[in-house]
Parts: C-alpha cells; sequence; structure tokens
C-alpha cells in the first residue's frame, strides 16, 4: 500500500489545477474530494503497530509540530504515523454497557459501496433503511441543484421555506447548534479518520484531557477501522459524517438515506455501536434531509454561527493554499472575541483528515483556546450538552435524544412555496441551542458561510479516481 505522504505528494500535483477551477464558496467540497483520496485506501485491521492494549488508551506520545509560519500548502510532508496502541477484539469499552468490541474488521469491497461516491439506493441495504421512514412526514421539498446557493437561485430564495442553512442559517428547534453554557467550547473534528489523528491529536487531547466529537465519513471508517477505535476507546465520542462527502440537500430520499444508512453500518462493524447525532457535509441541510436524519435516529449537529460569522477554523483554507497559517490564525482568534457576545457558548469545525488542519489544531487552535481570556471550557459536544454518555449511541441509550427536543417540520404551519407541501420555516441560528432565532431574513438569501459546496469537476474526480484504483491494484 502507498504511504499516504507519497499519495499525498503525487495528488498534490492535481492541486494547482482543482483551485484554478475552485473559488469562494466552492473551494472546500473540491478540496476535500482531492485530499479525501490520499485516506481512501482500506487499511488493514493489524496496520497499526506498537503495544496491545485491552482498552482506555491515553495519550502520552510527541506530537512535533512545525512553526505556524512554515505551514502552507504544499509544505513537506511528514512520517506516516502509527497507532502507538491497537485494541483486540472483546475489549471493553470505558463507556458504561457498551458491547465489546466485535471481531477485528476485515475490508471486502464487495460488501461495501465504492468509496468516496454516492451509494446506489438499489441495494437490500438501502430498501431495508427505507423502511425506517414509513410513517413520517417528509416534507416533499425539490432536491438542490448542488447544495451551493450560486447555482439554485430558486431555491435560494426558497431558504426559509426549506429551512436551509447553507443560505441563510435556517435550523430547526432540533438543530444542535451551540453548547448551551456561555464560554463552552464544543470540540468537534469532521472527515476522518485519518493517519494523523493516530499520533499528533489523539495524544494531544489525552495529554490535555480533552474530549472530542469526531464526525467520521463512512469511506474512511472501513479505510482506518483501527484509527476509529482507537477514538472511541479514548472516550471521544462518534457521529455520523455520511458515506461519500456529497452535499445532501443535492440528493434524493433514497440517496440521503444510503448516505446515512452505510455509515451507521460502516460504525456499527468496526465499533459495535451505533451513533444517534449526525452533521451534515459542509452543514448543508433542510427540512428534507433533517426529518430523514431524525426518522434513522440521527440528531443534527451544526457549527455554531455568532454576530461576526461562523466558527469555522477555516483550517481546510489553509491546506487548500487559500490561506496561510498565519493568516488562519489570526482570521479566528478574532472570530473568538464573538464568544462573549453571545448567550451560550458555541461549537467549533475543525478538521482532522489533512496533516495541515492537525497540525494547526494541536500546535495552536487548541492552544489559543486553553489560553484565552476570558477562559473557555473545552469539551466534545455531547458533554457540553448535557447529554448521558450511554444515550450518545443505539445499543446504549436509555433516553430518546433524537426526539426528546424535536420541532419536527410536520408540526410546523408554514408552507414551502416549491411544492406545497408542509415544512418548517427555519429559525435563523444565532448561537442558542437550535432554537433561538434572531427574525427572520428578507431578500436574496446569502451563503452562511458554508465550507464549500460544488462537486468536483470531471477531470478532478478522474484523477482522484486513478489513484485510488492504482492503490486498489498495488501499482503505486
Amino acid at each position: 500500500m502507498l504511504p499516504v505522504s507519497a499519495l499525498s505528494a503525487l495528488l498534490a500535483a492535481s492541486l494547482s489545477f482543482d483551485l484554478v477551477n475552485a473559488h469562494g464558496h466552492d473551494d472546500h467540497a473540491q478540496l476535500h474530494k482531492r485530499l479525501a483520496a490520499a485516506a481512501a485506501a482500506p487499511s488493514s485491521p493489524a496496520a497499526g503497530t506498537g503495544t496491545t492494549a485491552a482498552a482506555g488508551a491515553a495519550g502520552t506520545g510527541s506530537y512535533t509540530v512545525p512553526p505556524l509560519a512554515s505551514i502552507t500548502s504544499g509544505m513537506p510532508a511528514g512520517p506516516t504515523p502509527t497507532l502507538a496502541t491497537t485494541f483486540t477484539p472483546g475489549a471493553v469499552p470505558s463507556l458504561s454497557g457498551a458491547p465489546p468490541l466485535p471481531s477485528a474488521f476485515v475490508f471486502n469491497a464487495a460488501d461495501w459501496p465504492a468509496l468516496d461516491v454516492i451509494p446506489p439506493t438499489d441495494s437490500a441495504e438501502v430498501q431495508e433503511w427505507m423502511k425506517e421512514l414509513d410513517g413520517v412526514d417528509i416534507p416533499n421539498i425539490t432536491p438542490t441543484v448542488d447544495g451551493s446557493c450560486a447555482n439554485d437561485a430558486q431555491a435560494a430564495a426558497q431558504a426559509q421555506q426549506r429551512g436551509w442553512w447553507t443560505c441563510g442559517g435556517y435550523t430547526s428547534g432540533n438543530d444542535i447548534v451551540a453548547c448551551p453554557d456561555k464560554l463552552t467550547w464544543g470540540v468537534s473534528f469532521d472527515d476522518g479518520p485519518a493517519p494523523y489523528s493516530k499520533l499528533k491529536l489523539l495524544n494531544y487531547l489525552g495529554d490535555h484531557k480533552l474530549s472530542a466529537t469526531f464526525f467520521v465519513v463512512g469511506s474512511r471508517v472501513v479505510s482506518f477501522p483501527q484509527i476509529l477505535i482507537a477514538e472511541y476507546m479514548a472516550g471521544h465520542e462518534i457521529s455520523v459524517h455520511t458515506w461519500s462527502h456529497h452535499p445532501l440537500t443535492a440528493m434524493t430520499n433514497e440517496q440521503i438515506v444510503a448516505e446515512l444508512g452505510w455509515t451507521r453500518k460502516a460504525i456499527q462493524a468496526v465499533l459495535g455501536v451505533t451513533p444517534t447525532t449526525m452533521r451534515a457535509p459542509f452543514g448543508d441541510i433542510d427540512n428534507r434531509v433533517r426529518a430523514i436524519s431524525n426518522a434513522m435516529g440521527l440528531r443534527p449537529i451544526i457549527w455554531t454561527t455568532g454576530p461576526g460569522g461562523p466558527f469555522d477554523t477555516n483550517d481546510w483554507r489553509v491546506a487548500g493554499g487559500l490561506h496561510t497559517g498565519v493568516e488562519q490564525l489570526g482570521i479566528f482568534e478574532s472570530l473568538l472575541g464573538n464568544a462573549t457576545l453571545i448567550d451560550t457558548g458555541f461549537i467549533v469545525l475543525e478538521h482532522d483528515l489533512f496533516e495541515i488542519t492537525v497540525d494547526l489544531a494541536v500546535g495552536y487552535t487548541l492552544d489559543a483556546a486553553q489560553s484565552h481570556n476570558p477562559a473557555f471550557k473545552l469539551e466534545s459536544i455531547g458533554r457540553c450538552m448535557n447529554f448521558a454518555p450511554n444515550d450518545l449511541y443505539k445499543e446504549t441509550a436509555t433516553t430518546d435524544i433524537v426526539n426528546s427536543n424535536s420541532s419536527s417540520s410536520s408540526n410546523s404551519s408554514s408552507t414551502s412555496t416549491s411544492s406545497g407541501s408542509k415544512s418548517s420555516s427555519g429559525t435563523k441560528s444565532t448561537g442558542a441551542s437550535g432554537s433561538k432565532a434572531s427574525g427572520n431574513t428578507t431578500g436574496a438569501a446569502s451563503d452562511n458561510g458554508a465550507a464549500g459546496l460544488r462537486l468536483p469537476s470531471t477531470a478532478f474526480a478522474g484523477v482522484v479516481a486513478a489513484a485510488v484504483a492504482a492503490v486498489f491494484a498495488g501499482f503505486l
């Protein structure tokens, strides 16, 4: 198998091409697709090296981070890290009542959809998962063109009726958009598991006694099962982030079910538990996506939008060559000043798919959070919401956190102009836990700081597909 650092170097040649066509809010989607290929090849469950433990690995290793001024796109890749500790089947998690770890996961391509591609909807699995929508009022909202405001003027004009977060920041009463307690930082990382989570990030979190919520992509789960296990066994929270990381509002109902269902299945196969929360890629969610997610037992979580904008570290922009590390940290530190202006805590968006974003987190962003004045309390989203840890997984839950605070679209009186079906009109998020509104907006909907929403170009997708195929074939 090609080391991640080598594959990253190979794909770096496509970065300049990718960014020629990437601009504005479209950058992240294209960048994500390219860099995801560097993490696409499934690894053996025994690929990690080091000692074996029965439970509870703590972070004790080093995490060398480059100087901030040198963290830029195209910087030399560091050595591919290995797990210091792996876990045997049957190891017992610290989560009370959780089942022991299942048999070692072995990836068989015939058992799973193609990586990083929207799964087909005609499989027996998807047809079975579709039954979870029976009796549920799913709003009859037409899918968007590609999840972006700019490319779908009609949908953008209906953003409030759709409850579309991407265009205007609309949320429902069941969305988790902030920690309830003021000055509490909800720590979250998207798009993994990935190799650079192994050493630097997990060790940093362990050494600083911090908990985080990992929003994992199904294609990465089957690629790096041991890393997911290490995150879970260290006491971090695991949540669904879809199979292929494409905009959900652009999909059919069946495709949304497939994206969520296959990711649930992958997590359960590796860990033995099924999450009860999810985050839509790019935050791209509307009332139709919400209703399907809730019907499948997954409560949506978004990052906070404050008076100065979304609490997005913009770490992905450094990986994409749009900012330097110095610029990124300066932008985010200025945004943190807005944390004192809201009555709640906040949820922050960071990423662990890329080496650069992990370096920024463990070397700078998290340190800035811990040294901030006034002080922030950093913890995982489940903890900051005061959820019992058991309730974050279907197999151990004693309370239904999905429906306990639900304000479902079928209970709202507003009517969508796109279809005439009932749907929530949406409230505009200002930092409260899914329900505080600052009033409805009028006029053209705006891009809510969503991190890129256009699908990659055909040419770019071909570059990625060729690289991934070469890894599978063992040619690289």
